[in-house]
């Protein structure tokens, strides 16, 4: 490590680095959140480095803290790029070995690490696209589409039994049975027909060809199964959290995060890409997109057994103008 390398100059050859892998707007965002480490350099004499030790990396973040203008969720972000470009500069031998070790990186507390709470159409309908094409009547495959066209909840997926499919007319009966209780008991029963050709032909070619044939401790005939029996709820949420990641689909991390590194990216750690989300969200992606496309809230909420005063108060997602576009359609005689 004799050649001295300034911050800006250690800086640009990271970024022009990042290009070979990365879209513009990630190249963008790293630029951005490293300005400040160029501006905290300038602004204290630091000018080699050669010289960064744990002591200046612990100055650079609480200068960050100080000057009071960043949150504790952005922190994260901007110290994770940071430590993300030290181990760059380690590679190429221009900071001590192990420094990117020192960035010490606040931990926050359940919840406040802002999470979507709801999936946009597009990105619901990528998600499907993607498991049609690459693991086609999967149980992940049959999970999403499910959620997504009917709003149904989990608990009520989980109860589904094969004869609850009726496949020639194409619909669902959610229906109140001993050991998979709807929310809503008897009163949440109900008939849900599934319109989209190739979601009914994805759930007949999972009970033809991936269903595992079994039955659960009552006798019945679990629609959704592994080899263990009727699929947990557990197991549900957490193939939400799995195909929600946008890593996963092909999609750019928007978190600046390394897969390499990233907890969200492993086995165990689904849930904690910030960009997840379990299967109530889907639910109430649905019911937005239900009323998106001009389906009267009446209907709607027997549809997913839910009142339409709860839709109105907690799952309605619909901005202004998609609202107004919603209505549009019952004017036409005024």
């Amino acid at each position: 490590m004799s050649e001295r390398v300034t911050p800006e100059n250690a800086v640009e050859q990271y970024l022009a680095s990042k290009k070979l892998d990365a879209t513009q707007s990630t190249v963008n965002n790293h630029r951005y959140r490293l300005s400040t480490f160029i501006e905290w350099a300038s602004e204290n004499g630091f000018h080699d480095m050669n010289d960064l030790s744990g002591m200046e990396v612990e100055k650079f973040k609480n200068w960050k803290v100080e000057r009071g203008n960043i949150g504790k969720v952005t922190l994260k972000n901007h110290l994770h790029t940071f430590r993300v470009f030290l181990r760059y500069c380690e590679n190429i031998e221009v900071v001590p070995e192990g420094i990117a070790d020192k960035v010490m990186i606040p931990v926050l507390e359940d919840g406040e690490d802002a999470r979507s709470v709801f999936v946009s159409h597009d990105r619901a309908m990528e998600i499907l696209e993607y498991l049609e094409k690459y693991q086609y009547a999967s149980n992940a495959h049959v999970i999403w589409a499910i959620l997504i066209h009917t709003g149904c909840r989990r608990s009520a997926l989980y109860a589904l039994d094969v004869e609850d499919w009726h496949s020639k007319e194409s619909y669902l009966s959610f229906k109140n049975r001993e050991g998979t209780p709807l929310k809503n008991r008897d009163d949440g029963e109900r008939n849900a027909t599934i319109t989209k050709p190739n979601i009914s032909e994805a759930v007949d070619d999972y009970i033809n060809d991936k269903r595992h044939d079994i039955e659960d401790e009552y006798g019945r005939e679990p629609l959704l199964t592994s080899s263990q029996g009727r699929l947990h709820g557990k197991t549900i949420s957490k193939i939400c959290y799995k195909v929600t990641r946008p890593c996963w689909y092909g999609a750019e991390c928007p978190h600046d995060r390394d897969p390499e590194e990233c907890e969200g990216a492993k086995y165990s750690g689904y849930s904690k890409c910030p960009s997840s989300v379990s299967s109530h969200p889907v639910r109430r992606s649905a019911i937005t997109q239900h009323l998106n496309a001009s389906v009267p809230l009446q209907i709607v909420s027997e549809r997913v057994d839910c009142s339409p005063e709860v839709i109105e108060k907690h799952y309605r997602e619909q901005n202004q103008e998609e609202r107004r576009e919603a209505r549009k359609g019952y004017l036409d005689n005024i």
